[in-house]
Parts: C-alpha cells; structure tokens; sequence
C-alpha cells in the first residue's frame, strides 16, 4: 500500500501545498482521501483524471471537499466521449446536496449523481477494491470521520479533522503510518473538539503504539517546525512533516 500526499495545508492552501488530500495506492486501486482546495490541480500530477476508483470524504469543510466540484465538471463535461461511468464517493450524509450548492445547482439537482455514487458513511467498517476499511466519528464541529485503511497486512490510520478523542487510539492501534491532523499549538489554542496540536498527535501515536507518525493538516499560521518539537517530545518514534508530492510505502 502507497500513500502520496497530494495536498496538506490545514484551513485553506499554503505557498507549498493544496488543502487536505492523499492518494492511496495498492493493487492498480487508487482511492482518494479528501479533496480540498487545489487539490484537483496537484492531484493530475499523480494520477489522471479518470483513473480514480473511489473517493472518501472526512467530512463537508470546504477544505476537505470542495474541489469535488472541479472534478465533477472534469467527469461529467469530458470532451469526448460524454460523462464518465460515477465511481464510489463515501462521504456524511448530505454529501451530495453539500456539493451541488456549493456548485451553484438547485439542492435537490442529481446531475453529480451521473458521475459520483453517493454513499453515506458510517462508523464501522466497509470494503472498497483491496481495502477495507474503518470509520469512526471523531470530535470536530461539523459530523466529521476519521479512518483506519487496511491492505494485504498494512494499516494506514488517518485522524481527518479533531479534538482530541477516544474513536483515535481505536483507528490507530498498532497502525505502520498514522498520518495524524496537528492544526493547533500546544498552550497557545485551546478550543476544545476542534484540532489536535502536536504535543496531543504525539501523545495518541504513543497510546496507540504507531510505527510511524506524519503531522498534516497545518495550516499556513501555525509554525511546523513547533509542532513536530512537540510531537517528538511525546511520541517516541520517527515524526515526520507531510509534504506535498511525499510518497509513503506504508
């Protein structure tokens, strides 16, 4: 299993990154985790337009989904050939009304479902090509999931956006990469059941006994470099930065 970051800037995009998107890879699958701003754009340069096989969606903050929108007017007004066969896109209920006013149609259009077969997460686990897995609400303002992706004996854990919660040490447990939210700074926010900060990631990567932990999801504002010190401090294994065009062998 093969993880690329193609996006992880928290809120909106940095200099450096698009928002919260990750491509996962095994066995010629290609799912898609999130695709917030400018994701779309980074995304083509890991995979074509039409080689995805399925979409997952954390939750419905414009910085985890809004570039479905794009991809929708790439499957559906393709130049050739007429819309594109609709491939899985698991997301919160209400997924499919979110985007199309976010689009600009009427709530109740179903032209996105021409190319997109909504499906409404929720906790517990589901298979999708080789991999199964496992969702779990997470703390977090808005109904918001966080995810535990298995394939031939490997385990991708991904927090998506949260305060600190029990449903982690669970999709985390035992994981070979948990590539974990770290938006805040420890002592200098303090809003609960909305982010982690790095001391806290580090802390659920250690109670969850991870092999390997990469901080995403920071936004432009908060100082990386703070946040990976403190992280380090409380997970004792390798703590990593995500970049964008990163590739992980998990």
């Amino acid at each position: 299993m093969n993880l690329t970051v193609v996006g992880c800037s928290g809120s909106f995009p940095s200099a450096d990154s698009a928002c919260s998107s990750y491509l996962i890879e095994a066995d010629g699958f290609r799912l898609l985790l999130d695709m917030g701003n400018g994701a779309l754009g980074e995304l083509q340069r890991h995979c074509g337009l039409y080689d995805l096989d399925a979409v997952v969606l954390s939750h419905l903050h414009a910085d985890h989904c809004i570039d479905m929108c794009g991809y929708f007017v790439a499957r559906y007004y393709r130049h050739e050939g007429g819309p594109v066969s609709a491939i899985p896109v698991y997301g919160p209920a209400g997924t499919e009304r979110r985007l199309n006013i976010a689009y600009g149609d009427v709530p109740d259009d179903t032209c996105m479902s021409e190319v997109f077969d909504f499906r409404t997460l929720r906790t517990g686990s589901f298979e999708v090509g080789p991999f199964k897995v496992t969702a779990a609400a997470v703390c977090h303002p808005v109904e918001a999931y966080g995810f535990r992706i298995e394939a031939d004996g490997r385990v991708l854990a991904y927090s998506g956006d949260t305060g600190p919660c029990e449903a982690l040490l669970s999709l985390a447990g035992g994981a070979d990469l948990f590539l974990c939210e770290a938006s805040f700074t420890a002592g200098k926010e303090d809003i609960p059941d909305l982010h982690l900060n790095g001391r806290e990631a580090g802390q659920v990567a250690a109670r969850s006994a991870v092999d390997r932990l990469v901080l995403t999801h920071i936004p432009p504002w908060t100082n990386p470099s703070v946040n990976l010190r403190d992280a380090q401090a409380a997970f004792a294994g390798p703590v990593e930065l995500a970049k964008a065009g990163a590739v992980y062998e998990v």
